[in-house]
């Protein structure tokens, strides 16, 4: 029994979007091992999706988190823009049964290829933006990337390391941090740990080895400042 055609419709109607020139999703759409594919495989507005993709989550990082610095936002865009997050985009717009691909790369199941799937959604991002502009495109990667932007898939940061960006950001010295007990026996020691930021209260941690004390502590002065919030990153 022959697969039932996809409707593009359907597509349109997940994207959001109405298309003025259709052939430009349909270049999207079409893999470079695709019958007569030529030169309009989406390779080149994969291209160009990527750095309208980049701008438009470089923006939406600006907006919404304002107090951020610079390398929290570059961390976060990175986290956006990688292969994993645009494929989880392309299989929610299920853009899958749509790639035109040729006959041996779609018995083999790319239309499940995470490499592809994110180059398509990055290229149909590119048709957007030639066919609608800018503020269509981005319009596109709000809707879409949304979800993405409030639950990051992989960790941002480790405590120390955001409590030194901070302090960098506050013009202060960086931290120092001090054991001021250790307990247990030798083979299961547990440290307490005090760390200062110049002009700040001094903040303290428990752990079972030096650095993860040192995380606790950095994550309790950061929560004391207000720098991170208990619903965000109360729990290590």
């Amino acid at each position: 029994m022959a697969r039932r055609k996809p409707n593009i419709d359907d597509l349109l109607r997940r994207l959001g979007y109405r298309f003025e020139r259709m052939e430009l999703l349909d270049e999207a759409l079409t893999h470079v091992s695709a019958p007569n594919a030529g030169g309009q495989s989406y390779q080149r507005l994969e291209f160009l999706g990527d750095r309208v993709l980049g701008l438009a989550i470089a923006e939406m990082l600006y907006k919404t988190f304002p107090g951020a610095p610079e390398g929290e936002l570059s961390r976060r865009l990175a986290d956006l823009v990688r292969r994993e997050s645009c494929a989880e985009v392309a299989e929610a717009w299920d853009v899958g049964p749509y790639v035109k691909l040729g006959a041996g790369e779609a018995h083999s199941g790319e239309r499940r290829n995470q490499t592809i799937l994110a180059d398509v959604s990055e290229a149909i991002i590119g048709a957007v933006f030639l066919d609608g502009g800018y503020d269509a495109a981005k319009a596109l990667v709000e809707r879409s990337f949304k979800d993405l932007l409030a639950t990051p898939r992989r960790p941002l940061r480790d405590p120390k390391s955001a409590l030194q960006e901070w302090a960098q950001g506050q013009g202060l010295p960086p931290p120092t941090y001090t054991v001021v007990e250790q307990t247990g026996p030798d083979h299961a020691p547990k440290f307490r740990i005090m760390v200062k930021v110049k002009g700040k209260e001094t903040a303290f941690g428990l752990g079972t080895s030096k650095r993860i004390a040192e995380q606790a502590a950095a994550r309790s002065l950061l929560l004391q400042e207000g720098v991170w919030t208990e619903e965000e990153h109360g729990v290590a």
